[in-house]
């Protein structure tokens, strides 16, 4: 079949044509290979943090009525016996405190002895805390310190330490970022460890690709979980603005606190979506998938907003927060 046939079969619109069905081809053959799913899932161990709430505690759930042999990290005791009653026999908790090297290290033995030669298949650094938050004039050093601990310092630490045990079952580690990892929209810790846990997983995996381990990055937009809660967040904005000097107040102005709660409350009551499987779906894709994707943008916030912010000028940014939040009283 030449050129010319293909001309006078399709007219002037050939390669229009020839294009469009490459681009239906390609999408169909995307999503074929984004549906399978790998093989002996109740063979396989798989390690998740941050399981006393959220979407931790659901995916534990999940994954546990799917026929994985689950490992639940939980911070306190109350959350590992809640978990354990409403779970079948093949799920696990073990307490963990992912900003102690020394909580890690206990796990991570503990976790040899329960999978054995069978290794570990998948890890799920889930655990996170988002306070403080707010302007970062307003934050002290160990503000920053408290966030960074358990957001980057536990991701890598929990990564670095159950390495080996992914690597012999050349498995899956499923790291939980956020889009405020891609725009950073407020001050605090949790944007720059979110940053952080974005650019560790892409050097992670490229360079443990070798050895058949899948990186996964899990961006979640904004969804109604404990991070989320507007009272701790109020409470804690509150706390911030109490141990400023009498000369910083000043300069922002009397009203401003109240109005940046104000602007907060719009925004997250707007925003947070309250389906937390749409998260979960994503980490168990991550987890099942025989090719699971690099990224994954969970929420209609993600995927229209944020995600498409990340990709534009910074000015685009700045000029979008600077419309939404308030200004202070002695700016210039």
């Amino acid at each position: 079949m030449d050129t010319q046939f293909v001309y006078d079969l399709l007219g002037e619109n050939a390669w229009l044509y020839i294009s469009a069905t490459l681009v239906v081809l390609w999408i169909i053959v995307w999503l074929y290979r984004d549906s399978l799913e790998i093989e002996d899932i109740t063979d396989k161990y798989v390690f998740v943090t941050g399981c006393d709430s959220g979407f931790g505690n659901l995916l534990c759930k999940n994954l546990d009525r799917r026929g994985f042999h689950v490992l639940a990290g939980c911070l306190t005791e109350k959350g590992a016996d809640d978990l354990k009653r409403s779970a079948g026999p093949c799920l696990k908790t073990v307490l963990l405190d992912v900003t102690s090297q020394d909580s890690i290290e206990k796990a991570m033995e503990w976790t040899k002895k329960e999978v054995g030669d069978k290794g570990l298949w998948g890890i799920v650094n889930n655990a996170g805390r988002s306070l403080p938050m707010g302007p970062s004039e307003w934050m002290k050093v160990e503000d920053f310190h408290s966030t960074l601990k358990v957001n980057m310092n536990g991701v890598i630490g929990m990564t670095i330490t159950f390495l080996p045990l992914v690597k012999k079952a050349q498995g899956r580690i499923v790291n939980v970022a956020s889009v405020l990892g891609r725009v950073a929209a407020n001050g605090g810790g949790y944007c720059i460890s979110k940053f952080a846990v974005e650019s560790f997983s892409d050097c992670l995996r490229r360079d443990i690709n070798y050895f058949g381990i899948n990186v996964c990055i899990i961006e979640p937009g904004f969804f109604k979980t404990a991070v989320t809660s507007l009272d701790p967040l109020e409470k804690d904005l509150h706390r911030l603005w109490n141990q400023l000097s009498p000369e910083v107040k000043a300069s922002y102005g009397d009203k401003y606190l109240d109005k940046y709660i104000k602007v907060q409350r719009l925004i997250m009551n707007a925003i947070c979506d309250t389906d937390l499987t749409k998260v979960t779906s994503c980490m168990e894709h991550a987890l099942t998938a025989a090719y699971p994707r690099t990224r994954y943008s969970p929420g209609w916030d993600a995927k229209l907003v944020w995600i498409p912010l990340s990709y534009m000028p910074s000015c685009v940014v700045d000029i979008g927060l600077k419309l939404v939040l308030p200004r202070p009283s002695k700016s210039v």
